[in-house]
């Protein structure tokens, strides 16, 4: 499996915001965000029907560790 990166652009506040949450939560920013992904396909796909592909979204999916 491939891990891809994605940039994204968003406001300095909710930044900061989602760093508190993530804090909260005992997650870095990036791993929440994966949460949330996850949670939104899962959510969707009880509404819609499952999106063809592998990976389920409820497997947490973390990249290798670089040394």
């Amino acid at each position: 499996m491939a891990i891809k990166s994605v940039s994204i652009r968003i406001e300095e506040e909710m930044l900061e915001k989602l760093g508190f949450v993530s804090d909260y939560e005992g997650r870095s920013v990036n791993s929440h965000i994966l949460v949330l992904i996850r949670e939104n396909i899962r959510k969707f796909e009880e509404e819609h029907g499952k999106i063809e592909g592998d990976i389920k979204p409820d497997v947490n999916v973390k990249p290798t560790r670089k040394n």
